[in-house]
């Protein structure tokens, strides 16, 4: 890609106003315009996916669901992995973000990988239960997060995986053991990601510890490209399902 086209994509990463009547419509007018550039830009930006579908198992039959895929670049760090799975939903509400998944399942072969436009909070798979629900740096573009958060546990089976991978900035006094940043950290990325209709949060961690058993949990920083010297805080959760609600 060229300089231009990183410009272009920051420029409406940033700075470019999602416009339309509902978050369904105001996806699709910011993706819209990025989705052909969107994978090479975010492969330099977005780390911890790979990590993230390392730790989530892949059970041999089982279901899979990703929300808010996006590409569906995600699925490919399964690898040979993929094929033990019975079925996995690709579920976003941005359709030209979807047809470029479309293009990836068909250029890979999979048969058994769907794509599926619809809300976060309403999707259900056709199987029942699934095992592994996963969110790729899609939370934070959820205004209502936390119920995707309830949707996804109403989806898994007891037992079943919760992989999150995403911005977020601590609360100003975090549990024990979690990472405390400073007040510039906590106020500047909030402020510029909201910009672009990201919305840092200082309770995802906290959340998902209290719907979901933590398995593992790491904390760190990623670069953006061509903003030098600051990175912002990311994070990786793995989590499963205890008890039957």
């Amino acid at each position: 890609m060229t300089l231009a086209t990183d410009l272009k994509t920051l420029y409406h990463i940033v700075w470019k106003r999602a416009r339309g009547p509902s978050h369904a419509a105001r996806m699709e007018d910011f993706y819209g315009r990025q989705a052909a550039s969107y994978d090479d830009f975010r492969e330099r930006m977005l780390r911890g996916r790979q990590e993230m579908c390392d730790a989530l198992p892949a059970p041999d039959g089982g279901i899979w669901v990703e929300l808010g895929c996006g590409t569906g670049r995600n699925i490919e760090f399964l690898g040979e992995r993929i094929k033990r799975l019975r079925k996995v939903y690709l579920v976003d509400l941005s359709s030209s973000m979807l047809n470029v998944a479309k293009e990836r399942i068909a250029r890979r072969g999979w048969t058994n990988v769907v794509t599926v436009e619809a809300d976060a909070t309403r999707f259900q798979p056709a199987e029942g239960p699934a095992d592994v629900v996963a969110f790729s740096y899609s939370l934070t573009m959820m205004p209502p997060w936390f119920a995707a958060l309830d949707h996804a546990r109403s989806l898994l089976r007891p037992g079943g995986a919760i992989g999150v991978v995403d911005f977020h900035v601590s609360q100003k006094y975090p549990a024990p053991g979690l990472t405390r940043h400073s007040l510039f950290t906590r106020t500047f990325w909030p402020f510029l990601f909201h910009l672009g209709n990201v919305f840092n949060s200082s309770d995802h961690i906290p959340y998902l510890e209290r719907r979901f058993q933590r398995v593992s949990l790491c904390e760190s920083r990623l670069k953006i490209p061509y903003v030098p010297l600051l990175r912002v805080p990311y994070y990786i959760f793995i989590g499963k399902k205890t008890g039957e609600q």
